[in-house]
């Protein structure tokens, strides 16, 4: 059975969350990979993180004047972010989307913040640009498009799976 979940959230809204869970989300979810995880330990995030889902993707985007077409947005691999991604947890996001397992610093900020990894299908990113409604803004460009952390607005985002939950357990174990 797959849960929706609206985003942002609060601490109790993933207590019953549990590695292998199928889940999809709703709401805004922000693109951010190792250059964007290093600028906001470094400067402080560009949107507010409280509640947020923090997608490690690199998404291919045509600009079309001032406006921006997403054409595909994938998961990549998250053991990139290990460096800073718990130190990035502890600013307030309560997903985690990637691809691949993430280490024992990353698990110990899941449970310290009630929050989970989920991960989504490598070679699926033409499915999951299918549910973003809208590019709503775009930070840090001159990172380079794939490195710049956009906010999209997605709906029904998935199917993503729950594999470490905000009690410790993991699926890579």
């Amino acid at each position: 059975m797959e849960k929706k979940i609206n985003v942002p959230l609060n601490d109790g809204d993933l207590s019953d969350l549990k590695v292998g869970d199928v889940i999809r989300l709703t709401g805004n979810i922000l693109t951010a990979r190792d250059q964007a995880h290093k600028r906001i330990l470094d400067e402080g995030a560009p949107r507010n993180l409280d509640g947020a889902a923090i997608f490690h993707a690199g998404p291919i985007i045509k600009q079309n004047g001032e406006d921006y077409e997403m054409i595909a947005v994938g998961p990549t691999t998250s053991m990139r972010m290990n460096p800073y991604q718990s130190d990035v947890i502890d600013l307030g996001p309560k997903i985690v989307i990637g691809k691949g397992g993430m280490d024992d610093s990353v698990r110990e900020a899941l449970i310290r913040n009630k929050a989970v990894y989920a991960v989504a299908t490598g070679g699926c990113a033409a499915l999951y640009v299918d549910a973003v409604e809208k590019i709503e803004s775009v930070d840090w460009l001159d990172l380079g498009m794939p490195e710049a952390v956009w906010n999209l607005k997605v709906e029904d985002f998935g199917p993503l799976i729950v594999a470490m939950d905000s009690e410790g357990n993991s699926l890579y174990d």
